[in-house]
């Protein structure tokens, strides 16, 4: 099971974060989020994370080009489109060997079928519960939705994760479930994450690994 700590923002808290090495990071560089790393994001902070953790940069509605361009400034190991990006989209930086996350909302309505345009043309899928805004609103959603998932792309599950209910999430199961995907619930402010609540959920989900 892999661990994701997503929105993160600032270069000490980064660091923290990284020495607890989880999977992957996410970095959010869309502006009109709370989490967005700003104009000026240093290369360095980039630079300092080690290379055993895969660094994602987290998009929405963003033109390829810019994409593009934060990968080759940020060395991003994963692109994940938050928003409402088409499969030609994918297709375009999947054709450029850009690993894709593309992250769908899900409510009571969502369809499934809606996914098999995608299915060739992303990496993993990333499943995070439907709001007014993209991602980041410490909400749940029903996973036992994802019971009619049946495609054979890996997903991230996302919404709502913390130390309150990740013993509940790991007892999650479903054949394609890639890792699990924690932002705003682990936060004492907005793209700054508590240590020590980090700490606890990647030690629950190594220890849930070794059962």
């Amino acid at each position: 099971m892999k661990i994701k700590i997503c929105g993160m923002k600032y270069p000490d808290n980064i660091s923290a974060i990284a020495a607890l090495q989880p999977d992957m990071m996410g970095f959010i560089f869309y502006p009109k989020s709370k989490r967005y790393v700003g104009d000026n994001f240093s290369v360095n902070t980039m630079q300092n994370i080690p290379d055993t953790i895969k660094k994602t940069g987290v998009f929405v509605n963003e033109s390829n080009e810019k994409i593009f361009e934060k990968c080759a400034k940020y060395h991003l190991d994963f692109v994940q489109l938050h928003g409402d990006e088409t499969p030609l989209q994918c297709q375009m930086l999947h054709e450029k060997n850009v690993p894709v996350i593309k992250a769908f909302q899900v409510d009571e309505a969502f369809n499934f079928d809606a996914l098999i345009p995608y299915q060739n043309v992303c990496n993993y899928f990333l499943f995070d519960t439907k709001t007014e805004q993209y991602g980041g609103s410490g909400k749940s959603f029903n996973w036992q939705m994802l019971g009619s998932y049946s495609l054979q792309i890996p997903f991230l599950l996302s919404g709502g994760i913390g130390v309150e209910n990740i013993e509940e999430a790991l007892k999650f199961n479903h054949p394609m479930l890639y890792g699990l995907d924690a932002n705003s619930k682990l936060e004492t402010e907005p793209g700054m994450k508590n240590p020590e609540d980090c700490k606890t959920i990647i030690q629950k989900i190594r220890n849930h690994e070794y059962i």
